[in-house]
């Protein structure tokens, strides 16, 4: 089980859960088991988010496991120009 930070408009579309704990053992079932306990959530991941794992973003890379222990933020992606 890994527990993972909501950022910014993330978090209101969890039920205004900023915090929560999945088990998962890759980004890829990590954005599957969101998208089923949090339907609001999919919308967001089909566009892409970006998934910070102590520090260092990843974006496309779904195969990354999620280390026990590792600090692990979810950004939404930022638009404009």
């Amino acid at each position: 089980m890994v527990e993972v930070t909501l950022w910014g408009s993330l978090a209101a579309t969890a039920g205004g859960n900023s915090k929560v704990e999945i088990e998962a053992k890759d980004i890829r079932e990590l954005f599957r088991k969101l998208a089923e306990q949090y339907p609001g959530l999919e919308p967001l991941i089909d566009k892409g988010i970006a998934v910070a794992i102590d520090g260092t973003i990843y974006r496309d890379t779904w195969s990354k496991k999620l280390p026990q222990g590792a600090e692990i933020f979810l950004l939404p992606r930022l638009a404009g120009g």
